[in-house]
């Protein structure tokens, strides 16, 4: 009877791992579409230099085992200028111990990374979560718009708050909370876009270079011209 246990336990096991396998052969084949259809170069195995790379966006420093996958890279045309591109797929691993045994998660999620023409201050532009609120009651609060409702959803920091202030006007505040993006991350000569939680389909990477271009387009000219000088 043990025998037999162990031998539909092994099944299952097999089963699991080869259906996970060909999931993971139908992203590949869908990504490298997408990747052509975008006239963009893919790497569809692991990059485990990424981490270090983008060292500055901490969603990419969890964990151990950190590796991009599915990656696509190339340019894309913002503020009249082509930027350099890249999107894809990173995965990163935690080990948890309760002394009496070890387990081991692999998470997974999307991003995408541009980086502007110019160098710029930080600006971080995140849903607020209820440890901000908490932060926020013991006096570290992030910075405030005049719309209640857009300093209620959205966490919002920056080296700079006139940048800041500058970026975020009123229709930008409009488009960000008719859009709800995950995470706005714009530092170290990059900005990130990711929520840092779970992959996305190709239709989700194309929407989110369009939110980007419509992102880039709302940036004042006042601002522009101020960062091209």
């Amino acid at each position: 009877m043990e025998v037999l246990v162990i031998v539909a336990i092994v099944a299952i096991v097999g089963i699991a791992v080869y259906f996970s396998w060909k999931a993971e052969q139908a992203r590949r084949a869908a990504m490298q579409a997408l990747a052509s259809e975008l006239s963009l170069q893919y790497q569809p195995g692991d990059d485990s230099s990424h981490d270090d790379d983008y060292a500055q966006f901490e969603i990419f420093r969890r964990g151990h085992s950190r590796v991009a996958q599915n990656t696509m890279r190339g340019s894309c045309e913002l503020f009249g200028r082509p930027c350099r591109l890249q999107l894809g797929d990173f995965r990163y691993r935690v080990t948890r111990s309760t002394g009496k045994s070890t387990t081991t998660t692999t998470y997974r999620f999307s991003y995408l990374i541009v980086h502007p023409p110019w160098p710029s201050p930080t600006l971080l532009v995140r849903p607020e979560g209820l440890f901000d609120k908490v932060k926020g009651a013991l006096g570290f609060d992030d910075i405030d718009f005049e719309s209640v409702e857009f300093s209620r959803k959205f966490y919002v920091q920056s080296d700079d708050k006139r940048f800041a202030y500058d970026v975020l006007h009123p229709r930008m505040m409009e488009f960000l909370l008719e859009q709800k993006p995950p995470m706005l991350d714009l530092e170290g000569g990059a900005l990130c876009i990711s929520d840092g939680q779970r992959r996305w389909d190709p239709a989700r990477y194309r929407e989110q270079i369009t939110f980007l271009r419509r992102f880039c387009e709302l940036w004042p000219r006042h601002l522009i011209s101020d960062m091209e000088t």
